[in-house]
């Protein structure tokens, strides 16, 4: 492989102005991520440490090896929703190492709401959940809730993908033979008693966790009995009569080393093989991603910059350098993982398609991990591009994408519009991983495109009728559906609603990138196979 060389002067004008205005973008973002990861309000942490409890990722910290990363995933879910009151949708979930195994890590953070889960917190619990099944990961559940938000039952109770899925998933996971395993360190109410109950192992705090299908309240309610939390699904209770408990603890800390216990018990699984080697920096500073990257949406941040400080040595084994250039692909390796990169450098045009499509059968077939790096506004438009059967070809790339057997991670870097979403690895086309950068986009065209195009059917319409042209409505449309576009396309508005799996500072990329590759190794990836390829 050769090294990709650089070619921007880190010292010149744009790269100066680029990084002033990206590291912007970053201490925003750095703001926002601190105040969602404090949790609930003061008064709120007060009170959980008043009783002898952990905060959420206290407990996660000691749970997992020392000097190990932790990968959180969709730290800013619900963020600017609910008035900002569910900071992280109050739950914390991620990636971490028990006794040297990944595992799934669900905490509820007992200080936003009680723990309670609304919309967007059941759909972080379950994407957790998706991942583990993906890699075939150990889930350790730490419980601390009271259950559904009941002023938003009607969002989060009957439906597929609501609350239930998450005992579904339980019960799927346990029987492809991942250990599921619960720490009731608080309430566990309702159908949330179905958490610990569907585990494999259950461990609970004695004068702390509590189990029962219909809490003091309810009980009173419906028999007349008056039983305190305890008495009703306490720890004695559980580990001594009812059975539904397995280890009986004193404490958060001792909850944690029961766990780190029950690890040792497990047994490891069948695991996929890669060659690996030894990692390595690159030659280019990853620090420099800031003043690369092109912040005026207009300009196209010039791929191989990004590639030169992300792989190893900055080595780079381009796959068809001189055809169809607005496509880059070839070889790398990131902390001596092999990958497979796709990079956005322009429009897709029907000969990136092939491209693409020859590279993605490449990487199937020779068991290397894709990695796509969206910059994409989409696929070429125009009457010669249709008539020379652009979306035949880019059918092809589709189908690559959506039926690769070896772990996708996608990585929007800056725009992420239209079909180029899919074809690149989207959330629709089920990618191991998916993040963002701080500045990237995303939505169905960019805001300037939709506000003329809804410009033209406005006046079309108007023509139509018979009716005078309006200007000055026009205008406001525009302006109206820029505004909107500016908002929905944000980063920030993907992640509260869990469009992605988190945003990452773009010098970040090589860690969580190998995380999640190293995630994958966990499951043997399946052979290569494609549909029909229409031709």
């Amino acid at each position: 492989m050769y090294s990709q060389q650089s070619h921007i002067d880190t010292k010149g004008r744009e790269f100066i102005d680029n990084h002033v205005q990206y590291r912007a973008f970053l201490e925003n973002h750095r703001r926002i991520m601190e105040k969602a990861m404090k949790g609930g309000p003061e008064e709120a942490i007060r009170k959980h440490r008043s009783r002898n409890k952990l905060l959420a990722r206290e407990r996660i910290e000691l749970l997992t090896d020392p000097g190990t990363p932790f990968l959180e995933l969709s730290t800013l879910a619900a963020f600017g929703q609910y008035d900002d009151s569910f900071p992280g949708a109050g739950i914390v979930t991620g990636i971490g190492m028990i006794h040297g195994q990944e595992a799934i890590i669900i905490a509820n953070d007992a200080t936003v709401k009680g723990g309670t889960y609304v919309k967007e917190t059941i759909r972080k619990h379950i994407r957790a959940q998706e991942i583990a099944m993906q890699n075939n990961l150990p889930c350790v559940y730490m419980v601390d809730s009271g259950g559904i938000f009941l002023p938003a039952q009607a969002e989060v109770f009957p439906d597929k993908e609501d609350f239930g899925r998450i005992f579904y998933n339980q019960a799927q996971l346990s029987a492809q033979g991942c250990p599921q395993i619960a720490l009731v360190m608080g309430s566990c109410t309702a159908g949330g008693a179905y958490i610990p109950a569907m585990s494999d192992e259950t461990v609970i705090v004695r004068n702390q966790g509590t189990i029962f299908i219909g809490g003091p309240p309810l009980v009173k309610a419906a028999t007349g009995e008056v039983v305190t939390p305890e008495e009703l699904g306490g720890a004695e209770v559980h580990t001594t009569r009812s059975g539904v408990a397995d280890h009986f603890a004193e404490n958060d800390q001792h909850a944690i080393s029961i766990c780190r216990s029950i690890f040792e018990t497990l047994q490891p699984g069948r695991k996929q093989q890669l060659s690996l080697r030894e990692a390595e920096e690159p030659l280019y500073d990853p620090w420099e991603l800031p003043g690369v990257i092109q912040t005026d949406p207009k300009k196209q941040t010039d791929p191989y910059e990004v590639i030169a400080r992300l792989l190893d040595g900055s080595r780079f084994h381009e796959f068809k350098a001189r055809y169809a250039t607005t496509l880059v692909t070839g070889f790398g390796h990131i902390m001596g993982y092999p990958v497979g990169v796709v990079a956005n450098g322009g429009v897709l045009f029907a000969e990136s398609s092939l491209k693409g499509t020859h590279f993605i059968q490449l990487c199937n077939f020779r068991k290397i991990p894709l990695l796509f790096l969206q910059n994409i506004t989409g696929f070429m438009v125009g009457k010669a591009y249709e008539t020379a059967g652009l979306a035949r070809d880019g059918a092809k790339l589709v189908h690559a994408v959506a039926n690769a057997t070896v772990p996708k991670i996608t990585i929007i870097t800056g725009g992420s519009y239209g079909a180029g979403n899919y074809a690149m690895a989207g959330r629709a086309f089920n990618p191991h991983f998916l993040f963002m950068w701080p500045a990237a986009r995303i939505s169905v065209m960019g805001g300037q495109q939709a506000a003329n195009v809804l410009a033209q059917v406005k006046s079309e319409q108007m023509q139509a009728r018979g009716m005078p042209p309006d200007p000055d409505g026009i205008e406001q449309l525009k302006e109206d559906i820029l505004k909107k576009y500016e908002e929905e396309g944000s980063a920030y508005y993907s992640s509260s609603r869990l469009w992605d799996d988190g945003i990452i500072e773009p010098m970040q990329t090589r860690q969580v990138v190998a995380m999640a590759i190293a995630t994958s190794l966990n499951k043997p990836w399946a052979e290569p196979r494609s549909g029909i390829y229409r031709m």
